[in-house]
């Protein structure tokens, strides 16, 4: 069995801050701030209205666009708000302000009581879309379109690799919850007609591995023990690494016969199938070393980073960056009024001593981002062009839109360059392009057609 992959860094993991903390149920703060958008796809639309009393798992908005998914309150209480609030990627975006009423009371009917072995394929994929799943390692993709791939798939890969620095959320879920992840993998199987499961941990996981390989006593899950390389939890490294096969450039998983999911969305998916239960909640690492207390928690989706941060001792020291997400892919964030969201698997708290970076200089062309890269690309070169604003040659010559922003060239870097922000950019720039090439062709059609009465 392929353990791992080429290419790959081993940065500090700082996984010790938080490794050893029990998940803690966080509690419920004086305001939740659910946004809008918390999904790849077509933001959402509130169903309800200001004013509105909600119970906790009740649909307070959704779209009826094909890719979304919906969102439900995370608690009982009364809507004070519609409004622009502050949000991870977006800057500001639309959200719905709830004042817990301290009852934290379930919507009429909630929990349901489900036996999962019988129910059809489809019965389980709405209670997921139901529910309002996605890709809760980060990607935020609604979970009940991707396992409906266009394509057939013979292999179910479940992601426990959690590679991202400083990040425990995952580690203490398998280690205290792997009977909900062999359940819902069991879940999965089903619904995709897969021969083969795989539970991918990475080798500095050995606990979390005997867990699972404990919970999976008698069924047909296997636990692959994979090497610990930084960006191992990629989907593509993944595939690779547990299957031996690539997925093409420019293809999805399902090119490589395989459906990856993160093992915290396969929980919430046996949540949302044997109980009926909506998304509301998910397990955060609070950490870094501005932080007090680091910790695991239990967050009500809406809860602001600010109480997440108090309620682990609040700062030590003053921090310099803070970031959603871990240090490799995280975003910097400017406010602590940023809410935790379905897809916040940590919220980072660094000092100046661990943020400095040099002045950047030019490439000396060493190759050592070339030889870190996982996709096999030139990442000096796309950073040169890039600078230069040569976008098209970026996308043409050096394969642009493969890259997967991982973050390793940077880390390796002599010349100290921020080579993801200027592969960023030329993306970015790409995509603005190619939007103004659609409005332009749909502009001239419509003149055309004006032409044409």
């Amino acid at each position: 069995m392929w353990k791992s992959f080429f290419g790959g860094i081993h940065p500090y993991d700082g996984k010790d801050l938080a490794k050893a903390q029990p998940i803690e149920e966080m509690p419920l703060p004086a305001e939740l701030s659910v946004p809008l958008s918390q999904h790849i796809g077509a933001p959402c639309q509130p169903t309800v209205k200001v004013g509105d009393m909600v119970k906790r798992g009740q649909l307070i908005a959704t779209s009826e666009a094909f890719m979304h998914a919906d969102i439900h309150a995370p608690t009982s209480g009364k809507v004070a708000k519609i409004e622009p609030r502050p949000h991870s990627g977006r800057g500001m975006c639309p959200a719905i302000v709830i004042l817990p009423d301290g009852e934290d009371a379930w919507a009429e009917g909630l929990p349901l009581a489900r036996n999962w072995e019988a129910m059809t394929g489809e019965e389980i994929l709405t209670a997921i879309q139901e529910a309002g799943i996605v890709g809760m390692g980060g990607a935020t993709f609604p979970a009940h379109i991707k396992l409906k791939p266009a394509k057939p798939v013979d292999t179910l890969i479940l992601n426990g690799a959690e590679c991202e620095p400083y990040l425990t959320a995952d580690y203490r879920l398998m280690l205290e919850s792997p009977e909900d992840i062999i359940t819902g993998a069991q879940i999965l199987a089903k619904v995709l007609g897969t021969r083969r499961t795989v539970i991918g941990i990475e080798d500095n996981k050995p606990d979390a591995a005997e867990a699972l390989e404990k919970a999976a006593s008698g069924t047909q899950i296997e636990i692959a023990r994979l090497r610990t390389r930084y960006p191992q939890g990629a989907e593509k490294m993944l595939i690779f690494a547990v299957t031996g096969r690539e997925v093409p450039a420019g293809g999805l998983p399902m090119d490589a016969g395989a459906v990856v999911q993160n093992v915290g969305t396969v929980a919430a998916i046996t949540a949302a199938v044997e109980q009926g239960l909506p998304l509301t909640e998910r397990i955060t690492t609070v950490s870094g070393d501005a932080i007090s207390q680091p910790k695991n928690l239990r967050v009500r989706i809406g809860t602001s980073y600010r109480a997440c941060i108090e309620h682990c001792g609040g700062f030590r020291e003053e921090p310099d960056k803070l970031l959603a997400g871990g240090p490799m892919m995280g975003m910097a964030q400017q406010s602590l009024d940023v809410p935790v969201m379905k897809g916040s698997s940590g919220i980072l708290a660094l000092t100046k001593k661990i943020t400095e970076h040099p002045e950047e200089r030019n490439c000396i062309r060493c190759g050592r981002c070339v030889n870190a890269c996982p996709m096999g690309l030139v990442p000096s070169m796309l950073s040169i062009l890039s600078e230069r604003g040569d976008f098209p040659k970026c996308r043409d010559s050096y394969g642009l839109m493969n890259c997967i922003e991982c973050g390793c060239c940077t880390y390796v870097c002599p010349a100290k360059r921020n080579i993801v922000q200027y592969i960023r950019l030329a993306k970015g720039e790409i995509r603005a392009e190619a939007e103004r090439a659609k409005a332009k062709a749909a502009a001239k059609a419509a003149q055309a057609k004006e032409a044409a009465k």
